[in-house]
Parts: C-alpha cells; structure tokens; sequence
C-alpha cells in the first residue's frame, strides 16, 4: 500500500512524540510519584474509602505488612462463604450479589423475590433498539458495540441526567438486566453482518437466572446444562466487584464525581474494561495457551513447557510481550481466591467437556510460572495465577466466542459499578483532581519567523 503524504507526516508527528515524549524515569522517584498509583510491592495508594468490597493480599506484622493469601469480601462477607452459601443450597448467586452490592446486605426471600421480578420486568430493550441501533452500522468489536448502546440508552430515557439516588438505582437496575442482552444481541448482529450467519434471536425467558438466560439467548437451539450455568453463574459472581481502585471502578468514582449522567459513567468504565490489561486479559490467556498447544509436542513435558514461559518473558514466544498473560496480578501476591475458588471447578468442567489433557497443561503452567518468573526478574512480591487464567478457559468450554469474553465481565462488573457510583453519590465528595507535577522545561515563546 502506498503511503500517502499525510501518512508521512503522522509519522513525522509520531516519531517526534516518542522522542521527545518520555520522562527520565528517575524523576518519579526524585518526586516520589507513585506509578499506577502503587508503590513498588504494588500496594495501592490509598484514594479513598468505601463499604462496597475489600481487596486483602497483606497482613500487619510486627509493623510491617506481609504478604498473604489472598481475600476478597463483599459488604464485609467473605466471597468464599458467598459461593458456599448459594452452592450448598444448588442455587444461582449472581442476582443475590447483585442486591448485596448494591444495598450492603443479603436479602430476604421476599426482598429477594421483589428484586429478581425487577430485574425481571427491566431485561428488555426499547422497541425496535435491535434493529435501530445495535444492527444499524454492526461493530466488530463487542465492548464498542455495548459502549455505544449503552449511550444510546440515554435518548430512551425519560430523566437521564437527574442523579438522584432513586434515579440512579433505578437507571442501575435497569442496566444491570439489560446488559445479558446488549452483549449478546451484538454478537449475533456481528455474526450476521461479518461472518454471514443466520440471525437466531431470543429474548429473555422469565424464572430463568441470568446466567442460564445468557446460554438460552446465545446458543442456536438455547439448549444447556445445569451445571454449565452454574459454572457461569460462578464465573458472572466472581467477577462482579473487586474492590474501588481497579482500572473500570476507579474510572466509575472519577468520572461520577462531575456528576455525569449514568450512562456516561457505565461508558466510561467499558472503556477501560475493554484494554487488554484489564478486562480483556482471559482472551489473551487463551489465545496464549493455542500457541503453547500448538509449539509444544509433549504436553506433559516440565522442561519443554518450562521453555516455552522462558521464551514469553524474553520476548521470543506469542505476541513478544513479555507476559505470561494469567499470571501475577497487581494486588494479590501468594493467591487470588477467585483463581482459587474457580479452579475447584475448572477439572470438573474439563473432565465432562473431554479436555482433561489442557486443564494438566494450565494446571503445570500455574506451578511453574511463578519459578520462572522469579528466576528471570527481580521480583517485589510473588505472583500467582489471577482469575483471568482460568476464566477464559471456562468460556472456551462452554462454547462462548471469544468476542463475548470481556462483555461478559462487564455483565457482572455492572454491579460493582452501580454500587460504586451510588456510594460516590451518597457521599457527595470533591470531584477527582490528583496532581501531576510538571517536569517540562520552561522556555520563550518565539514569533513564528524566529522559529
């Protein structure tokens, strides 16, 4: 392809930027900048506070802070008892969260009934939003495609700018029903308009949980086990929240506190989820173990797989990132309990879907990662396997295109989300201003004949 003369000069521009862009890394340490808002162990600057969850991957010790295994709470209850509790009952668990987040404790069966008719009567589009917005100009990207109905929503609504908590509840409630059907009516428009298949449509079947009314509405004859909508329901609960300094939350709180409209805000934080650091890491874990799959004979090899991880951190395997994508995470050190807990199931899923051989295959990847890594960097803090090492393998399972991966996470994040801009409301702080300390040199302004 011939470059244009425009093309040159963009990359005239970009040539100057990068040269002259990047700041002398040991200036944020002369003003004691804290990267990524975290020190050097990867503890979080502390920014504000919240009810909502807690992140734990630390202890006090005789005045120091310890790693340890990890924790995760929500509204102060343990997530593992949360998964337990709705599990020893052989109910779902993401509607029940949902309520958790957003009002700070667990329902009753009436309350919980109450919610789950709500939700009920909110999991359905405008007339003709199918056809109007999200099948007029069809993205091939699903996030954009949520992004953008999500914005569109607001023309649907009668009172969208008003902030009032009532409103806002219920603009979040809304939200939270709609968004199984936003993401999979994208996908099958994509699917139809780009890969010319047939368009199956399904609407939303009342007394089914989310979790099963997603595998009813994606697949073709809307057929699915219990157990395959357990192990989603599983995966939609262990990714609702984790705490108000994640990339999308943090984003949820910043943007909140102008006091923006809701649909804004959701925008917003779909627009972190989607960077591939965030919310679209499990595709990149899935895609990495093809590759590994496909450059590794033995699969049961220690020292060819060992090779193989060593040639990801130098940069010579995969997409020469230099990443071992599921592994480490930038609070947890020893565990991540969602990895922890969704491992308990993976083998089981893998044993009934026939991939027995791949589920050894992540299992010695999750032993042997950390001892690499930790051979060939220096290290601040450990690293364990995330919750994106096993999530996209689950999906792959359960026959989720690989495009629906992270509008998946935004399903469940939606709940975190609305609970933290309801408590940035409630709290009615300052707008989010931090400070950025200018290091650039200060120079005369010239006319434009003297330049």
């Amino acid at each position: 392809m011939t470059k244009t003369d425009a093309d040159r000069i963009i990359e005239k521009y970009a040539d100057m930027v990068v040269g002259g862009g990047i700041i002398n890394n040991e200036l944020y340490g002369k003003y004691e900048v804290k990267r990524g808002l975290r020190d050097i162990s990867g503890k979080g600057v502390l920014v504000g506070l919240t009810e909502i969850s807690e992140v734990v991957s630390y202890i006090l010790e005789d005045g120091d802070y310890m790693p340890c295994e990890g924790k995760l709470f929500y509204r102060g209850i343990n997530i593992e008892k949360i998964v337990q509790g709705f599990q020893a009952e052989d109910r779902f668990g993401f509607e029940e969260v949902c309520f958790l987040l957003l009002f700070g404790y667990l329902p009753g069966k009436e309350e919980f009934a109450e919610f789950s008719a709500l939700l009920e009567e909110y999991a359905a589009l405008p007339d003709h939003f199918f056809r109007d917005t999200i099948m007029n100009a069809s993205s091939k990207d699903m996030m954009n495609s949520l992004a953008r109905s999500v914005l569109t929503l607001y023309a649907y609504d009668d009172n969208p700018d008003d902030i009032s908590i009532p409103n806002v509840i219920r603009q979040s409630i809304r939200l939270i029903a709609q968004f199984p059907l936003l993401a999979i009516y994208g996908y099958q428009s994509f699917m139809h308009y780009f890969n010319e298949k047939s368009l199956v449509i399904h609407s939303p079947k009342k007394g089914l949980s989310m979790a099963e009314n997603i595998l009813y509405m994606l697949r073709p004859d809307s057929a699915y086990t219990k157990f395959e909508a357990q192990i989603l329901d599983l995966a939609l609960v262990l990714h609702a929240e984790h705490g108000g300094g994640n990339n999308s939350t943090f984003t949820t709180h910043v943007v909140s506190s102008s006091h923006t409209d809701t649909y804004s805000s959701v925008a917003a934080s779909l627009g972190s989820l989607k960077g591939p650091r965030h919310g679209g890491a499990n595709i990149k874990v899935v895609q990495m173990f093809a590759d590994m799959m496909e450059k590794i004979a033995d699969w049961n090899d220690d020292d060819a797989i060992g090779n193989y991880l060593e040639k990801l951190l130098s940069k010579e395997a995969f997409d020469k990132s230099g990443l071992i994508y599921g592994i480490g995470h930038a609070v947890y050190s020893l565990s991540d309990p969602r990895a922890l807990i969704f491992r308990q199931f993976v083998e089981k899923l893998a044993k009934e879907k026939n991939r027995m051989e791949e589920y050894k295959l992540y299992f010695k990847v999750e032993a042997l990662a950390p001892q690499i890594i930790g051979k060939k960097r220096k290290m601040y803090k450990g690293v364990s396997a995330n919750v994106d090492f096993y999530s996209g393998f689950v999906y792959s399972m359960l026959d989720l295109p690989q495009e629906l991966f992270t509008p998946l996470f935004a399903v469940a994040r939606i709940s975190g989300w609305s609970a933290h801009r309801i408590e940035e409301l409630v709290n009615a702080g300052k707008i989010i201003r931090p400070a950025y300390k200018s290091v650039a040199k200060q120079k005369p302004y010239l006319s434009l004949g003297d330049r």
